[in-house]
């Protein structure tokens, strides 16, 4: 079909948490299993926990839940949830 532009949010267990190391799992995942594309950043929650936004490029043929399971098996990673996704265009 096409592709998608898909964020996804991973909340760490707590503020002490190193989250460049989640990053770097959380994108080797992603591209394992087929993101393109893959960005990370952090969103600043409350009293000092951040939580990381993972936004990359998706082909639409492929289902999007084996890549949020094998995220959640991260270490220190207390959810995981797909805050948006759309059809990308261009």
């Amino acid at each position: 079909m096409g592709t998608a532009a898909v964020k996804i949010k991973l909340m760490p267990t707590s503020p002490d948490v190193d989250l460049e190391d989640i990053k770097i799992i959380a994108t080797k995942y992603a591209d394992k299993l087929g993101a393109k594309n893959i960005q990370t950043s952090e969103e600043l929650i409350a009293f000092g926990l951040k939580a990381i936004i993972l936004f990359f490029a998706w082909n639409e043929d492929n289902e999007l839940e084996p890549l949020e399971d094998k995220l959640r098996t991260i270490e220190d990673v207390q959810s995981v949830q797909v805050i948006d996704m759309r059809r990308a265009f261009g």
